[in-house]
């Protein structure tokens, strides 16, 4: 069940949405949880007999945590949705199985007037499971 907050926070709707609510929210940082269930639709065909979480997807879900935090500093104030234009430093190191819920952080580390730049990591029991760096900037919605 996703919580409405995230939902008053980001476009993304399911089956795209990837973060389920958030543990908690300050002006740089967010802590999110989410739980990949044995239904996604995805494990049909990511490894068949042996599903795992799509690397992509574990990015996305990071890309989402952090805008969240990014609609909670425009509260509003600024027209756009946040778009993601640089990646770097991707690192998987466990892999993320159906049934595992897990924390997802982003931390705004620099902002240049809309370009935010951020860094985030998953975890699942305690233990990273990927961390990179990211860049978005804003874009205007198709009705602005």
């Amino acid at each position: 069940m996703v919580s409405p907050r995230v939902l008053a926070a980001i476009p993304h709707r399911p089956p795209f949405l990837f973060i389920d609510d958030i543990l908690e929210i300050s002006e740089t940082n967010i802590r999110c949880v989410r739980t990949f269930t044995h239904d996604e639709p995805f494990y049909q065909g990511h490894y068949p007999g042996n599903p795992v979480t799509p690397g992509v997807i574990l990015c996305e879900t990071i890309f989402q945590a952090g805008a969240i935090l990014i609609s909670g500093l425009l509260d509003g104030n600024i027209a756009g949705i946040p778009v993601v234009t640089r990646v770097s430093d991707v690192k998987f190191s466990k892999m993320i199985l159906p049934g595992d819920q897990v924390e997802v952080e982003a931390e705004l580390t620099d902002r240049i007037a809309t370009a935010f730049f951020l860094k985030g990591q998953i975890k699942v029991g305690g233990k990273t499971s990927v961390r990179l760096n990211f860049a978005c900037t804003l874009v205007p919605g198709r009705g602005e």
